[in-house]
């Protein structure tokens, strides 16, 4: 800023973006993340940002989505299907004549 020397600005107090409180690291007990999750998104348990990140990478080897396994089922229908009428057609059959 022009006008006087050495007053050319600087930090002023209060600028910049509000800063966060810090967070409260809170010792939860047990093993089932999935009622862990269940618990903090009905607001009994007060978990950090870094706890529920890890209960949910925690909570996808313990319980498996329904959708999981709908690949092989259909699999295995399709291939109970193709033994009567949908059956695959046999190949062309190649003659060979040397003349």
């Amino acid at each position: 800023m022009s006008g006087k020397p050495g007053r050319s600005g600087g930090a002023r107090p209060g600028a910049g973006r509000p800063k966060k409180p810090p967070e409260k690291n809170i010792l939860i007990k047990g093993s089932d993340m999935l009622k862990l999750l269940q618990d903090v998104a009905l607001g009994r348990i007060d978990a950090s940002a870094l706890q529920v990140r890890a209960a949910i990478a925690a909570v996808q080897y313990t319980h498996t989505k329904k959708g999981d396994g709908k690949k092989a089922d259909k699999q295995d229908a399709a291939k109970v299907a193709s033994v009567g009428k949908f059956a695959p057609a046999a190949p062309p059959k190649l003659v060979y004549s040397n003349r």
